[in-house]
């Protein structure tokens, strides 16, 4: 099934070209979405990590960084 585009108001089926850029285009932004997500779980283990080594709670933490 060819993918469409709306070309000044005309559904059509994407040139092969096209369907190629626009198939690299979301393979792409699926990776940077799974690179942000993975460096956001690593943030927050690592915060996790220290406030556990300084047996503080979040909210302890929160208090004392303002």
């Amino acid at each position: 099934m060819a993918l469409k585009i709306n070309d000044n108001g005309t559904d059509r089926d994407m040139t092969a070209e096209e369907e190629a850029a626009h198939l690299a285009w979301a393979a792409e932004a699926q990776a940077e979405a799974q690179a942000q997500a993975e460096a956001q779980e690593a943030k927050q283990a690592a915060r996790q990590a220290v406030l556990d080594k300084l047996g503080l709670t979040a909210d302890e933490a929160q208090a004392l960084l303002g």
